[in-house]
């Protein structure tokens, strides 16, 4: 482990479902304890149980997180889980977060996200990327579960990898689905889960789905996950491969997701730059 992550505290601002959990176990493994900021009604308990020590908070209580930090003497942060994006749009915000809310153009994850690391960072808070501890469960190149690549996959990227690069930089969606040339589902606030069964569904069979990064992206609070969820949002649509960012995007429960493609013979493929395989 770096010798900067062994000085001071690292707080964890822990979302829903396992991701925090990872990131703990990755703390611990290389011999951290983590202060944890949780948010009620997203936060498991048992992520909360394992801070050291832990607050739970109200989503939008910003005020509340940044004094907490400051008074457990962190100066580096991790955003590891989403909020559950309705939560997002219905904030009971503190007068910190209200301040902030007023300076926005544009009021969506990335920009909230953003105004939140911002004020970490004005109180002395450097906030560290979402992959910090998470090194281990980085998609690699190649074929990561599943089946040997159909054929048609190579096609699919170099026409499917563009397009969805280009949805990302107009921070549309992260995810399309296709098929022989054709677009058939793009990602926007349903989310990637529902859009692989849309397109998977449209297309009937051998659809591929693709996963990307905007050129843009803050890889401090906004990085693509993949988890067993996935694979079966996959078998739902009748999804035939899922292509995914090679080196910035995070497969999570791995064992769980390498099972089911195999069982649902659905292929998860690691893609570094470029349009072909």
């Amino acid at each position: 482990m770096p010798k900067s992550l062994k000085e001071g505290r690292i707080g964890l601002v822990a979302g829903r479902g396992v991701y925090p959990r990872l990131v703990l176990d990755g703390a611990r493994d290389a011999g951290q304890q983590l202060v944890v900021a949780a948010f009620e009604g997203e936060t498991e308990s048992s992520v909360a149980s394992r801070g050291r020590p832990s607050a739970w908070l109200r989503v939008g209580q910003l005020g509340g997180l940044v004094s907490f930090f400051r008074k457990q003497g962190v100066d580096r942060a991790i955003f590891a889980g989403q909020i559950t994006p309705k939560r997002l749009y219905d904030l009971r915000p503190d007068l910190k977060a209200l301040w902030i809310l007023s300076q926005l153009k544009e009021r969506n994850a990335a920009t909230l996200f953003g105004a939140v690391v911002k004020e970490l960072e004005k109180a002395g808070i450097r906030v560290l990327p979402a992959t910090t501890f998470m090194e281990a469960h980085l998609a690699k190149p190649g074929l990561i579960a599943g089946p040997r690549p159909p054929l048609h996959l190579s096609a699919d990227i170099k026409f499917g990898w563009p397009l969805a690069k280009a949805v990302a930089r107009l921070n549309i969606g992260q995810s399309l689905v296709v098929r022989k040339g054709t677009v058939l589902a793009v990602e926007g606030f349903d989310g990637t889960d529902a859009t692989l069964k849309r397109g998977g569904q449209i297309a009937g069979q051998d659809a591929t789905a693709l996963k990307v990064t905007s050129p843009a992206q803050d890889m401090r609070f906004d990085v693509p996950v993949i988890g067993p969820r996935t694979i079966q949002s996959a078998a739902e649509g009748k999804v035939r491969a899922i292509v995914v960012e090679a080196g910035r995007t995070l497969v999570l429960e791995a064992e769980e997701v390498r099972r089911l493609a195999e069982r649902n013979k659905i292929t998860l493929w690691g893609h570094r730059g470029g349009a072909g395989k």
